[in-house]
């Protein structure tokens, strides 16, 4: 279950990223309100994932799966570049996830 929770905050770590360009500084109601409830959503899961994956672990993935999200979101939504090289570093950072996944030793407290 707490991997579960990792993995939608990760999602929710995209959603906060993505929302904070259209909140225009937080000017704009509407992206403002959906930033701050995913950034809230994120770290409350987050935070509840800890209880059995070591911070170190739990971090790492949540912030390589908020990364990986939303360089694709800027490349295939908003048309940033799709140079070759950072697709090899989404690889790469895809690769470390499930490597960090698979070594990982839970935490009892």
């Amino acid at each position: 279950m707490n991997w579960l929770a990792l993995m939608i905050a990760g999602l929710f770590e995209i959603v906060w990223a993505v929302s904070l360009k259209y909140t225009q500084g937080f000017t704009k109601f509407t992206p403002s309100l959906v930033n701050i409830a995913a950034m809230i959503l994120s770290i409350l899961l987050l935070s509840y994932s800890f209880r059995t994956i070591p911070v170190s672990t739990g971090y790492a993935i949540w912030t390589g799966i908020g990364a990986c999200g939303t360089l694709l979101f800027g490349m295939f939504v908003l048309g940033e570049s799709r140079d070759p090289l950072r697709i090899v570093c989404i690889l790469v950072i895809i690769a470390c996830i499930f490597i960090l996944k698979m070594t990982h030793k839970s935490v009892n407290s």
